[in-house]
C-alpha cells in the first residue's frame, strides 16, 4: 500500500512541529554490569546510558534504544543535527527515552584488546601497516550475542528500577534487532512494544550462496571503519537525489569519533567497533515464539541488511505486526531525508499499536503515487 502524498506531508508537519517544541533535556548515566563478554568475562564493568526525557518521567512510558554492530548508541540515535535525533522526537512525544552503549561501543567500557591493532583484520592490518610478526592476543570476537544480551538486560532493569516502571519498549537499529529482539524474546513479561530499523535476522533463506561469500582472512577481535570506509559504504546505497545532507554526514563522522577518542588518535582515525564470536543466535524459532507487537523499517536501498530478510521476520514473528518499506533510504534511514516519516511512525506504533492507523500489514512510506 502506498502512502498517500497529503498524508505523507501531514505526517512531516506532525514531525517538524514535534521538534520544535520546548527544550529536552539530556541526562547520562552509567550501569554496572558483570560481563559475559570472552574477553572481561566475570569483570563489572561500566555501560553508558544517554536519556532524553522532557518534564516528569512517565513510568508508562519508556524506550530504550539498542545500536547496530559499528556505531554506538548516541550517535546513532541522538544525532546533534538539525531534527536528526530519534531520541528527541519520541522524548517532545512524552517519552521518557533511554540509549545503552554495549560493551566494546562508544563510551561504554572497552577490552583491552580493542586497544592493539594486531587485534585486526588482515586488510586493516595493512592499512595501518602493522608488522607482519605482531601477533594478536585475541584472534575471535570479543563480544558474543549472549554477551550483548546480558548488556541490555542489565540496561532494561537499571531503567525500570529508576523509574519504577514493569515494562519498556525497545527500538533497535541492524545488530540491534538480535541484540534487543532476542533478549525480549527470553523477558516477554518487560517489554511492550518494539521497532525495528534494518533487523540482522536470518530465518535459512535470501543469504548469498556459499560461493558468493568472502573468504574470511585471519580471525579479529574488532574492526574499524575510517572517514573513506564510511562514504564508500553510505554512497553506495544513496541513489536518491538529497538522500543525505553533507551536514548530517559530517555531524555523524565528528560524533564518531568524540564518541572514541583512541580511535580518533589513530592514522587514519577511526570508529573501534567488536567483532561479535559466534554463537548462539536470535532463531526463527525464537521469532515465532515472540508475541510482542512488532514495527520494522527497511530502507528501499539498504545494501548492509537485504529487505528480504526482513520480510522473512515479517512472516515470522508471532505478534501483531507492521512491515515499512520506507523509500529512498540505506541503512542509515535515521539520517536521511525521509527519517521524519519513519520518526512519526515509530510514535504512532508505541501510541497506539498501529501504523497509519493499521496493523497486520506491509506498507510502503515516502513513495509516490
Amino acid at each position: 500500500m502506498r502512502l498517500s502524498g497529503l498524508i505523507a506531508v501531514g505526517l512531516t508537519l506532525l514531525a517538524s512541529s514535534a521538534m520544535a517544541q520546548n527544550q529536552i533535556a539530556s541526562n547520562d548515566h552509567h550501569v554496572n554490569v558483570v560481563s559475559t563478554a570472552p574477553s572481561e568475562k566475570g569483570q563489572t564493568v561500566q555501560l553508558f546510558l544517554r536519556e532524553r526525557v522532557k518534564g516528569t518521567p512517565d513510568a508508562g512510558k519508556l524506550v530504550l534504544f539498542v545500536h547496530g554492530a559499528g556505531t554506538p548508541a548516541e550517535v546513532s540515535f541522538d544525532l546533534p543535527f538539525a531534527d536528526y535525533s530519534w531520541m528527541a522526537y519520541l522524548a517532545n512525544a512524552g517519552y521518557d527515552v533511554f540509549a545503552v552503549d554495549m560493551e566494546g561501543y562508544g563510551r561504554s567500557a572497552r577490552p583491552a584488546a580493542m586497544n592493539d591493532k594486531c587485534n585486526l583484520n588482515d586488510a586493516q592490518r595493512a592499512e595501518y601497516k602493522v608488522a607482519a610478526d605482531c601477533k594478536p592476543t585475541m584472534t575471535s570476537g570479543v563480544t558474543t550475542l549472549v554477551s550483548d544480551w546480558n548488556d541490555v538486560g542489565a540496561a532494561v532493569d537499571y531503567v525500570l528500577n529508576l523509574r519504577h516502571g514493569t515494562k519498556l519498549n525497545l527500538v533497535a537499529w541492524s545488530q540491534g534487532g538480535p541484540r534487543a529482539a532476542g533478549w525480549a524474546a527470553q523477558h516477554p513479561d518487560k517489554v511492550n512494544r518494539m521497532v525495528l530499523l534494518a533487523p540482522a535476522y536470518f530465518n535459512g533463506t535470501s543469504r548469498p550462496p556459499a560461493a558468493a561469500q568472502p573468504t574470511p582472512s585471519r580471525g579479529s577481535a574488532f574492526n574499524v571503519q575510517t572517514h573513506d570506509d564510511l562514504v564508500k559504504l553510505w554512497n553506495g546505497q544513496a541513489p536518491c537525489p538529497g538522500q543525505y545532507e553533507q551536514g548530517t554526514f559530517d555531524s555523524v563522522w565528528k560524533e564518531m569519533l568524540a564518541s572514541d577518542p583512541v580511535g580518533a588518535s589513530w592514522n587514519p582515525p577511526a570508529r573501534r567497533a567488536p567483532v561479535t564470536a559466534r554463537g548462539p543466535g536470535w532463531t526463527q524459532k525464537m521469532a515465532k515464539n515472540t508475541k510482542i507487537a512488532t514495527l520494522m523499517f527497511s530502507g528501499q536501498h539498504d545494501g548492509q541488511v537485504n529487505p528480504q530478510n526482513v520480510r522473512n521476520l515479517y512472516t515470522d514473528i508471532g505478534g501483531d505486526k507492521v512491515f515499512v518499506d520506507l523509500a529512498c533510504s540505506s541503512h542509515n534511514a535515521m539520517w536521511e531525508k525521509n527519517h521524519l516519516l519513519m520518526f512519526a511512525a515509530s510514535r504512532e506504533w508505541l501510541d497506539k499499536g498501529t501504523v497509519n492507523g493499521q496493523k497486520n500489514v506491509m506498507l510502503k512510506l515516502g513513495y509516490s503515487k
